[in-house]
């Protein structure tokens, strides 16, 4: 096997390499990339209107990105590897910045859906190359675990940010807004990186575009019917040869990627216990968190009556909790293990579901609403971060652009299969149960309350199967012994 590129000096750079400043510029570049997965949610009523966008195609507007999102981010990282991770960075940020000023300027649903997807594939450019950048800045240890530790915290934060600036801007100059924005931030990051990033590159490969077309394709394929099930259920002629093919194009996949010399994902990295396992439980995770937010957004405005901005602002107080609790989880990881950190904040985001599940249509604020919001903005903190720091340990640098593929992988796939799963199961044939409602506002209120208490019970389901699975973990503990090197000790690696 080749050395790695990323493990040789890098060649001389202009401008400043402060690790701090490096971390900083990541940050505001995966921001975007985690934010636009929430941003969208407190706009859909908006853009369902504003656009004609029916009821069980409402959710491609979140699983277009997503889906595009997690099946292209492993070839993100093979591209990162292979051309420069600051190189991809770059374009990426210009390819997510075009697609966002186009997507605010679409006038048809299928443009914005389409916009959509191909900012899920500049995020796919994005998001391994900054967090592979991240890996070979900071060496294993502690140094990197208290950047992985603000990394992970941000997903939550931003998630939770998404929705607050998405009610502002929609409510405010309109909900176009939430793409448009994106449109100079990503201008000044691409012409900034050159004097704050460092070019580095990971172990040179073929590309695998065979796989990573039937992988894109095969996920594709499901969500696609999985949202056909909501109006034509799931034994449908229309839905079940879609449901029996996305299986078959993954085992293709898989056949073919056993057959490569240079798979896209080499599966023997999934030997390490901790990576396979944390990507496992992210998968079911984001599915929860991301069903959250799509049906908590549209609950609050089409049953409780809020208003984009107030919709948006019941969200700060999750947001601040998310923040103040990754805080504290990047620092207990640090001192004691990470597995326990990981099953409290599973423990929470599941019952602040549950209570979500609850609710009445009459709910209030202060009663109902906010304590769900508190307990789940402390378990996404606390979730956050040792999952993302298990699914890096252990990993070498020349394969640190694979690792970071694959949990981003997980975590956006995961969301757009959750929220596909939970939008078959809870919306499925609305049309008809609202038109048998015959127009009485009140007992229209009743059904869509259901509904969504359907949603949020599939959330949660979600997040029980993210904690079985983190019983699997081993108990990562701190003060890792710097002598360690048999294979063992090296896959149960240390949090400290």
């Amino acid at each position: 096997m080749q050395p790695s590129a990323a493990d040789a000096p890098a060649p001389p750079q202009t401008g400043p390499r402060s690790p701090g400043l490096v971390l900083a510029f990541l940050c505001v570049a995966q921001f975007m990339v985690f934010l636009d997965v929430s941003i969208v949610n407190v706009a859909l009523p908006s853009i369902q209107h504003g656009l004609k966008v029916s009821q069980s195609d409402l959710p491609y507007v979140v699983t277009a990105y997503g889906t595009i999102l997690g099946g292209c981010l492993v070839l993100g990282s093979r591209l990162a590897d292979t051309f420069g991770r600051r190189r991809l960075l770059q374009i990426g940020l210009g390819l997510f910045g075009l697609a966002s000023l186009v997507g605010g300027c679409s006038q048809e649903a299928v443009l914005l859906f389409v916009c959509r997807g191909v900012q899920g594939f500049g995020a796919a450019m994005i998001a391994p190359a900054a967090l592979s950048t991240l890996t070979v800045t900071f060496a294993e240890g502690e140094a990197r675990n208290k950047a992985l530790g603000v990394w992970g915290g941000l997903a939550g934060i931003a998630s939770v940010a998404g929705v607050v600036f998405g009610g502002l801007l929609t409510q405010g100059p309109g909900w176009r807004w939430i793409f448009f924005i994106n449109v100079p931030i990503a201008v000044v990051a691409v012409l900034l990186a050159p004097r704050i990033l460092p070019e580095s590159q990971g172990e040179r490969r073929p590309f695998d575009i065979p796989g990573a077309v039937l992988v894109t394709g095969s996920l594709m394929l499901l969500i696609y019917a999985l949202d056909e099930a909501i109006s034509y259920g799931w034994g449908s002629a229309r839905v079940l040869p879609e449901l029996i093919a996305a299986p078959v194009l993954f085992i293709a996949f898989i056949v073919v990627e056993r057959r490569k010399r240079d798979p896209l994902v080499p599966f023997s990295i999934f030997r390490v216990n901790t990576l396979r396992t944390a990507n496992m439980a992210t998968v079911f995770f984001l599915g929860g968190v991301v069903s959250l937010f799509f049906f908590a957004s549209l609950f609050m405005q089409q049953v409780l009556g809020y208003d984009p901005i107030k919709t948006g602002m019941a969200y700060v107080p999750q947001a601040l909790m998310a923040g103040v609790a990754a805080g504290i989880a990047s620092q207990l990881v640090t001192k004691t293990a990470a597995k326990p950190v990981l099953m409290v904040g599973l423990l929470l985001c599941a019952a602040g579901l549950f209570l979500m599940s609850r609710l009445h249509s009459d709910a209030s604020y202060a009663s109902g609403v906010l304590p769900a919001y508190l307990i789940f903005g402390a378990g996404m903190g606390f979730s956050f971060v040792p999952l993302q720091i298990a699914a890096q340990i252990g990993v070498e640098d020349r394969q640190a652009g694979l690792a970071a593929g694959l949990i981003n992988t997980s975590q956006e796939l995961g969301g757009a299969l959750g929220l596909a799963v939970a939008a078959t199961i809870a919306l499925h044939r609305l049309p008809q149960k609202v038109a048998a409602d015959r127009g009485d506002p009140a007992r229209v209120q009743h059904t869509l309350t259901h509904v969504y208490h359907h949603a949020f019970t599939v959330g949660y389901c979600l997040i029980l199967a993210a904690l079985v699975l983190s019983l699997m973990l081993p108990m990562l503990k701190a003060a890792p012994q710097p002598q360690q090197e048999n294979s063992d000790e090296t896959e149960g690696a240390t949090v400290g």
